[in-house]
């Protein structure tokens, strides 16, 4: 099956057998426990909705199958699931390596809950530049993290370059690719261990459910994953299961509309004399364009921008845009607008965003799927006002 197909069809395949009820639509399944005939015959396995519930198994089966890869844990939130692979690969005095450019709660979780309390060693490190990975390495590193593209900076980092590292050190390799969605990158196939998702944004896409997801095709890393999450009990729960299964089925169409509105916001926003810079990879002017083009299938949803202006013309131009929304978060049919500096990134010191590239005047825009004339005019209305 092509993307799709897929999207619309694996984990909900109707039961037409004797004793199926053929629906088309997977039923949500709110039960917390499961009755059973005799002590050791659960009924097809399912015991506790902790361990396994059908609604978020057929949520896991089919994003496996977007991920092209062979198992999927669905999970309360995307830090949950972050938090669960940690767990699952590291122990105290192991060592990682992280891109310095991330989302600004992973940063957080990373710094002051396995760096301080779980002494885990972390290196942040530019990984634009595969050497800086290469160099960090040491006889301790277990595990590389990477975002490509970036939150908020939209970095990218060459991830099979890295895999191949990683492979000649035994070391895992975990992408987060919520930002491209499986519609636009398959990091597994380009040698990743893990893929790790918030699906809030782009599988989820209506703002109206947080989950998170791990994705692997590695069968041992798979039941570290699966055994710490029913022991930890971050669960997706069943309702939010079937929000994202219905979320997935329009992610094509949805991730194309996004694409195509980023770009002209990026082109136009390149343009304005009040702008200082825009980041998007599917600009000639993004320094990893042609790596964009290579390793990724389309660009995405995400722009970012300088004004030139100070924190407060830049917290007066995001307050004051009509159809862009206010608001963390990204990846919906509606666009947003949000101030990292005071808002996803306020978590990191300003000397550490400074150092990053976070600017006080950086906007990022989950640009979403509204006309393009009427966003334009939105942003053009606070542009001239600066």
């Amino acid at each position: 099956m092509k993307f799709e197909t897929k999207a619309l069809h694996i984990g909900e395949e109707p039961n037409l057998s004797e004793g199926g009820s053929g629906d088309v639509v997977s039923p949500l399944h709110l039960t917390s426990t499961f009755a059973r005939n005799k002590i050791d015959e659960p009924p097809r396995g399912y015991e506790y909705s902790r361990s396994s519930n059908p609604t978020r198994n057929a949520l896991e089966k089919r994003l496996a199958a977007l991920e092209n890869g062979k198992y999927c844990t669905a999970f309360a939130s995307g830090l949950a699931a972050t938090t669960t692979v940690l767990l699952s690969l590291l122990k105290a005095g192991d060592h990682m390596i992280a891109f310095d450019d991330l989302y600004g709660g992973t940063r957080r979780l990373f710094t002051h809950l396995f760096n301080k309390k779980f002494n885990i060693d972390i290196n942040y490190v530019d990984a634009r530049k595969v050497e800086n990975i290469a160099d960090a390495v040491k006889d301790r590193t277990r595990l590389i993290w990477l975002e490509t593209p970036t939150n908020p900076l939209l970095k990218l980092c060459d991830i099979r370059s890295i895999a191949s590292i990683a492979w000649d050190k035994k070391i895992f390799l975990a992408v987060d690719n919520t930002f491209m969605t499986p519609y636009f990158q398959l990091p597994l196939e380009l040698g990743a261990d893990l893929v790790v998702h918030s699906t809030t944004k782009y599988l989820n896409g209506h703002s109206d459910s947080v989950g998170g997801a791990v994705i692997t095709s590695d069968e041992h890393i798979d039941e570290k994953i699966r055994f710490n999450q029913n022991a930890a009990g971050a669960i997706l729960s069943p309702f939010d299961s079937y929000m994202i299964l219905r979320g997935t089925k329009t992610l094509s169409l949805r991730m194309e509309r996004h694409q195509q509105n980023a770009l002209a916001i990026a082109k136009h926003l390149e343009a304005h004399d009040k702008v200082e810079r825009v980041i998007y990879p599917g600009l000639e002017s993004h320094p990893q364009h042609q790596l964009a083009k290579k390793q990724m299938s389309g660009y995405g949803g995400m722009v970012s921008f300088e004004l030139k202006s100070d924190l407060n013309g830049a917290r007066g131009f995001v307050e004051g845009l009509k159809l862009f929304t206010l608001a963390e978060s990204l990846g919906c049919v509606e666009s947003l607008v949000e101030l990292p500096a005071l808002m996803t990134h306020s978590s990191i010191p300003p000397e550490e965003r400074e150092k990053t590239g976070i600017k006080d005047s950086l906007i990022r825009i989950s640009v979403g799927i509204e006309n393009i004339g009427d966003l334009l005019e939105d942003l053009d209305s606070q542009l001239n006002k600066l």
